[in-house]
């Protein structure tokens, strides 16, 4: 869980924004969303709600100053609010399954990051920690914050082929 902390400029409020999220579950999953196509594997990516405190001095009661020149200071209530910028969310997202995950596979991965600048070192064919944040960058790039390789991260290093439905084309039978 993260947490933010903004100094309001003008009202002597404060804005304290918290990032709320379960512990991380991204991972392979043989099931996905409610129209994922038998026999496919997913991963799913959670996006924390994001939650706004709002602390703020309010005036109750105005300076005034009495008939024998005494100043009554003002008063102050102090009133806390939360809002909810951001619902949490999901995004489910192909993947190859882990039975294809093979030692040959992640090797072939590793030499595909390594040439676009993503991954150095040895292709090991091992899964490991360097291996899940260079697939973290590289679907970074294109709007996906997951160290799980997603079938269209596969398809754009050369690992997966295109299906002839994705290019327009009706499946021949």
């Amino acid at each position: 869980m993260g947490l933010a902390l903004l100094l309001q400029g003008c009202g002597g409020g404060v804005v304290t924004t918290a990032y709320l999220s379960e512990p991380s579950d991204i991972g392979y999953h043989s099931y996905g969303p409610a129209d994922a196509a038998p026999g496919t594997c997913w991963g799913v990516e959670f996006t924390p709600a994001i939650i706004e405190t709002v602390t703020e001095h309010v005036l109750v009661t105005p300076e005034t100053t009495l008939d024998d020149g005494t100043v009554q200071p003002a008063a102050y209530s102090t009133v806390t609010r939360q809002n909810m910028v951001q619902d949490r969310g999901e995004q489910w997202f192909e993947t190859p399954c882990e039975s294809d995950l093979t030692p040959d596979f992640i090797a072939s991965l590793q030499r595909a990051l390594e040439l676009r600048g993503y991954l150095r070192g040895t292709a090991d064919g091992v899964l490991d920690v360097r291996t899940r944040r260079a697939i973290q960058a590289f679907q970074h790039d294109f709007g996906l914050d997951s160290d799980v390789l997603s079938m269209k991260a596969a398809r754009q290093l050369g690992l997966v082929a295109y299906g002839r439905e994705e290019f327009g084309m009706a499946p021949q039978g």
